[in-house]
């Protein structure tokens, strides 16, 4: 999830097949390559399963979010032995794939009967596909995950701010549908006084330095009509990123920015989101949903007083991907080792107990059970999110094409510079020099 440069992305290299594998020995100790974060320590603990089966001992590499990416994809162009397994993010999927880092799974799957129909559609093509919408996968969807929101419920239940916001807006202060009511509920708690304190609207993603903006950002790009590119002519970009409607999302993201957020929001991420509502700072927070465990927990701000939404709606309905796939290293000596772990994981009472840890399955059997809604006060929440998936690039240059993003919209939402049609217009031409570098236009 966090930023890389171009050169990061290696040059290509022969791809590599499972069927092309050395017959290697069970190997005493794999290593598994992630991020440190709450679903990083849910696999530890499940992972033990996996040890006491196979009697393979189980090492992990976590590093912060904020060093992941460029830890990691330094480490695969070295051809570095240090990850057996690695959970890499989705955008990473086309160079891992084009620079021969990844193992590519399907004769694995064929021979082991891992059907990629099991999975959750869009995790598979997000997590899994490259090319996207082909059955290439080089990866076994690991962790689903997506932007959603919480909201404080005990506020909202509150029976004079009920009164008051009825009589304000014409319509119930409630968990909101779409983005209109949502920025009515933010401009009516922002600067209130609620037991006390002065709270505010909403806490939205801003960060420039990684990929925050960006993630943030599309939520409402999407729901207002912003495409990446012509779906019948792949990088034409013109009229589709810059359209009027992807203009006028980008113009309430601004707005939104500038009515409603907390002072001091011009650098959140999911942690600054986090805190600002553990700390009672919002009434509503625009977060990936690997954090709601944790908040649910949070004996200040979660149980009761806490709720979840999906993005909510406009033009269309999106919500922006996160998550990850589970891949093997094609320079790890432990190849054969490390496709059982994935074997192993791809189980569907692994993965069930995967869920109940605090991890996020993507296997049809587990997120359809006629229980799993139940399951989790934010589970009927994240599946509706992700049911409604976007994802940000996944190209071999999804970096340089990121880079360019963030420092587009920052400069446009935060800092206040230009206006959002020249801000989408400089960004066609700034990933459009990146396609033609790449000799796709």
């Amino acid at each position: 999830m966090q930023k890389t440069s171009k050169a990061l992305l290696g040059l290509a290299t022969a791809l590599v097949t499972s069927s092309a594998l050395p017959n290697l020995a069970k190997a005493d100790e794999l290593t598994l390559c992630w991020a440190a974060w709450d679903p990083a320590n849910a696999l530890v603990e499940l992972s033990k399963d996996f040890t006491a089966k196979t009697g393979t001992q189980m090492k992990f590499e976590f590093v912060p979010w904020t060093s992941y990416a460029d830890r990691f994809l330094n480490e695969l162009n070295s051809h570095g032995k240090l990850c057996d397994l690695i959970i890499g993010d989705s955008q990473w999927i086309g160079g891992s794939a084009e620079n021969g880092h990844y193992v590519k799974l399907n004769d694995f799957f064929d021979k082991e009967g891992i059907k990629m129909d099991d999975f959750v559609p869009a995790t598979v093509v997000g997590y899994s596909e490259w090319p996207k919408n082909t059955p290439n996968y080089w990866a076994l969807p690991a962790m689903g995950d997506v932007v959603g929101w919480t909201y404080r419920k005990d506020w909202f239940e509150k029976p004079e701010l009920q009164k008051e916001f009825k009589a304000k807006y014409g319509h119930d202060l409630a968990a909101p549908k779409t983005y209109d009511e949502l920025k009515h509920i933010a401009e009516f708690f922002q600067k209130r006084q609620i037991d006390g304190k002065t709270v505010y609207g909403a806490s939205i993603y801003t960060e420039r330095g990684s990929e925050g903006i960006t993630m943030g950002v599309t939520n409402v790009l999407y729901d207002w009509g912003f495409q990446y590119d012509n779906p019948k002519k792949p990088y034409d970009m013109e009229g589709f990123v810059n359209s009027a409607d992807a203009v006028k999302g980008l113009e309430f993201y601004k707005s939104l920015y500038d009515c409603c957020t907390p002072p001091g929001s011009s650098n959140v991420y999911m942690v600054e989101s986090a805190d600002a509502f553990k700390s009672g700072q919002v009434a509503m927070q625009m977060n990936f949903a690997f954090t709601w465990p944790g908040l649910y927990k949070d004996e200040k701000v979660g149980g009761d007083r806490i709720g979840f939404f999906p993005n909510p709606a406009e033009k269309a309905h999106f919500a922006q991907l996160g998550g990850q796939g589970i891949s093997v290293v094609s320079y790890s000596e432990k190849r054969d080792a490390a496709l059982q772990y994935i074997k192993w994981f791809a189980q569907p009472d692994v993965q069930a107990k995967w869920w109940e840890l605090g991890g996020f399955s993507c296997l049809n059997s587990v997120v359809n059970a006629p229980d799993f809604a139940k399951s989790q006060p934010y589970a009927q929440a994240f599946l509706d999110s992700m049911a409604i998936v976007k994802d940000f690039w996944a190209e071999p240059s999804y970096a340089s094409l990121l880079q360019a993003m963030q420092k587009r919209v920052h400069n446009y939402v935060v800092a206040g510079n230009g206006a959002a049609k020249e801000a989408l217009d400089g960004l066609v031409k700034d990933w459009s020099d990146v396609f033609k570098d790449d000799g796709k236009i």
